[in-house]
């Protein structure tokens, strides 16, 4: 590499310290079971949401063994929208792991925290990064963006990550030197940047720190040579609205109250005939999809519930 990066990434933390969200999961003290719930909670979710649910969610389960002990049902209900809601569960189950095989603590490695139910590179990357102050490879979507702009003139970072990408974030990543954990604000810079001024749709370069230095700026911003390739995630209409809306209607019952399955048809058809809708089959097929993820349990007589 023969850029000199030094700038970049003084340009980076500067900016940074003068700019970063105040969010509770980044505040000096904040364990790593805190940071490893926030990271899960904040995938594909804004931070406005997650930030009052993180908070509700610590409060009531504040170590792995907690929510290891926790009711399945009670777990989905404190989810609530955060979409995704076998992420939900998923975390639970990495709760019951690092209580049963790491004493209540979460790992500190990403080989370790890889192992983990539920955990991907990203954010065994984060953790390590964020909660242990560790040198890790931390590549979310902003992170992709920021550096394939200002150091690759690209407008967007390819659909699918690559490992010839991964191995140039590697290569920007700054070295620790001493107690300067250069390369976990470097990380967490990267990401602000990105969440709050190099974002994909509307960057406002103007206000960007590495503007003067940025490829893509200088090459007259380039769109993306991706668009083609990328799938836009519809909501309306799909499957995953039918089973938000079956979904939000058990959460609304007891714990040991069974919903009858016409009527969780009907919930999820937003009120109407399921067989008056375009796809009168969409309805059963979402709710036969949460039994099979594990979100809905069926019981005798076409009866339903949360597990």
């Amino acid at each position: 590499m023969t850029t000199d990066l030094a700038p970049l990434r003084a340009a980076v933390r500067t900016w940074f310290d003068q700019h970063a969200r105040d969010l509770p999961w980044r505040r000096p003290g904040t364990g790593a079971w805190a940071v490893l719930v926030s990271e899960i909670m904040l995938q594909q979710t804004p931070v406005a949401r997650v930030e009052p649910a993180w908070r509700a969610w610590m409060e009531r389960w504040p170590t792995p063994a907690d929510l290891a002990a926790a009711p399945a049902a009670d777990v989905l209900r404190a989810w609530d929208r955060l979409g995704y809601p076998r992420r939900a569960l998923r975390l639970q189950e990495c709760a019951r792991s690092i209580t049963a095989q790491h004493g209540g603590r979460v790992p500190d490695t990403e080989e370790e925290l890889l192992a983990l139910p539920g955990i991907g590179a990203y954010t065994a990357a984060a953790v390590a990064a964020f909660a242990y102050g560790r040198r890790a490879v931390v590549l979310d979507t902003n992170v992709r963006r920021v550096l394939g702009r200002a150091l690759e003139g690209r407008a967007l970072p390819s659909p699918t990550l690559s490992r010839a990408e991964r191995e140039r974030a590697g290569g920007y990543l700054p070295a620790d030197t001493g107690d300067d954990a250069a390369s976990v604000r470097w990380n967490i810079g990267l990401m602000e940047l990105g969440a709050l001024v190099c974002t994909a749709r509307s960057p406002r370069c103007a206000q960007c720190p590495l503007v003067s230095g940025c490829a893509w700026h200088a090459a007259g911003r380039p769109a993306d040579e991706h668009a083609g390739r990328r799938r836009r995630q519809a909501w309306h209409g799909t499957d995953r609205q039918v089973r938000g809306r079956i979904m939000a209607h058990l959460r609304a019952r007891p714990d040991d109250a069974w919903s009858d399955g016409h009527e969780l048809l009907v919930a999820g058809a937003d009120g109407a005939d399921p067989a008056a809708l375009a796809d009168p089959a969409q309805p059963a097929r979402a709710l036969a999809s949460l039994v099979d993820d594990g979100l809905v349990v069926a019981g005798a007589s076409g009866s339903y519930r949360l597990p």
